[in-house]
């Protein structure tokens, strides 16, 4: 029988009941089956202490982060916020407002009163006009002095061509010419005779240079150095090289082979040896070290391994399903002490407050506490009323006592008034008019009054 549940891919993936599995899963060894069950129980018990502490820190956790730590991060967040703008920003954006953007506003001001608007009316008032002034007088001077220049370059050059032009003119058309053709006449006889001795000149001067500096050396090369040079390979032929072909093909060459075929023997004997040494070494070790090693890699590691992987997978399935199972415990558990601790404290809180407390609220409201808020409420009026009609009680004995002591006051006709306009009559500003004499059936007060 299963004990785990399966996740929904793997139930996904399950084959329906009717159907066998083309892949059947590889049976389990007896060590899985035999050490499943106890692991389990082993892990479940040593596991869920822990995992109803861990649910018990997550909570407590929660509960301190949601109302302990984000407030008072929250808190510190605005604090700090506060002082960074209080330090960083306030100061600057004061300084800017109130400092910086005045005090400029007042030098664009200075500036322009005291620079823009004189430079603006020294430019139109006085320099444009006396700027117009030396353009006007430079125009008169420049169309004067052009004019003035025109009429000296005509004089000028009418003298140029009546004085220098024609006279050069006529120099050279009947004198000059003539005599250059004489001239070029004469330097070409004059040419031709001159080429003819350079020629004989340098056919002789090419004679003297090939008899001074070729033709020595041309013969000190055919007569002299041709031959010592072909004697001297004679001889070094003779001398060198015939010797050394034969002690290379007579002496050298044979013991060259002697040495060579000693050294192939010598090689020959050393690689047996290497290769019986090898054989005998590698069989040594193959048979002390390696074929041991195997069989305790075959025959005792790879059993154990496998078998404590087995029991490594056993248990980490064991803590899986143990950690699984031991949430559901807890959650649980859980709910089991929330709904304990409900059916403690707060159910017979709920009922005292709906079944003793509102009735008794309601009496005590009813009963006591609106006829009582009423009852003050009467009081208050009365005693406000009973305070205003002492007061006007007051103000009446007042202005009685003033009038028998000192008598009623003058009224003086007004200076504007005529015969046939009623005279208006002033009214006391600190006392009210005196009422009808008092009666024994009449009261002023409120509480006698009828």
């Amino acid at each position: 029988m299963d004990l785990e549940k399966r996740p929904p891919h793997e139930a996904a993936q399950q084959p329906p009941p009717g159907q066998a599995d083309r892949h059947p899963p590889q049976a389990e060894g007896c060590l899985a089956v035999a050490i499943r069950l106890p692991v389990r129980i082993v892990v479940l018990v040593l596991v869920v202490p822990v995992r109803l502490v861990w649910d018990a820190l997550a909570v407590c956790g929660r509960f301190l982060y949601f109302r302990g730590l984000r407030p008072v991060g929250r808190g510190i967040g605005a604090v700090l916020t506060w002082l960074f703008k209080a330090v960083f920003v306030w100061p600057w954006v004061g300084l800017w407002r109130y400092v910086v953007v005045p005090v400029g506003a007042g030098l664009a001001w200075l500036g322009r009163v005291l620079i823009v608007v004189p430079s603006v009316w020294l430019y139109r008032a006085v320099l444009t006009p006396i700027g117009h002034g030396i353009a006007w007088l430079a125009r008169g001077i420049g169309r004067g002095i052009s004019a003035l220049a025109l009429g000296i370059g005509a004089g000028c050059a009418w003298l140029w061509r009546h004085l220098v032009a024609i006279p050069a003119a006529w120099l050279y058309a009947s004198v000059l010419t003539p005599i250059g053709h004489g001239i070029a006449w004469l330097a070409r006889a004059l040419g031709a005779g001159a080429a003819a001795a350079g020629r004989g000149i340098g056919a002789v001067l090419v004679w003297l240079l090939k008899a001074v500096f070729v033709w020595p050396w041309v013969g000190l090369w055919r007569y002299v150095v041709v031959p010592v040079g072909a004697g001297l390979a004679w001889l070094g032929r003779v001398l060198i090289v015939v010797p050394s072909v034969w002690l290379y093909r007579a002496v050298l060459t044979p013991i060259g082979h002697g040495i060579a075929w000693l050294a192939r023997g010598i090689g020959a004997g050393i690689s047996w040896l290497a290769r019986g040494t090898w054989t005998v070494v590698s069989t040594l070790f193959r048979w002390i070290l390696v074929a041991p090693a195997v069989a305790v890699w075959r025959w005792l590691l790879a059993p154990i391994g496998r078998a404590v992987a087995v029991v490594a997978r056993e248990i980490g399935d064991a803590l899986g399903h143990a950690w699984r199972v031991a949430g559901h415990l807890s959650l649980v558990i859980g709910r089991f002490l929330a709904k304990l601790l409900r059916w403690i404290f707060v159910e017979p809180v709920r009922w005292v407050y709906r079944t003793v407390l509102t009735p008794v609220g309601h009496l005590v409201r009813d009963a006591v506490w609106r006829p009582a808020a009423r009852a003050v409420k009467e009081v208050r009026r009365t005693t406000r009323q009973a305070l205003t009609a002492a007061r006007e009680s007051v103000r009446q004995a007042r202005a009685d006592v003033r009038r028998m002591l000192f008598g009623a006051p003058g009224q003086p006709a007004p200076v504007a008034a005529t015969a046939g306009e009623p005279v208006p009559v002033p009214v006391a500003r600190r006392e009210p008019d005196a009422r009808g004499a008092r009666t024994l059936g009449s009261s002023t007060t409120a509480l006698t009054k009828d």
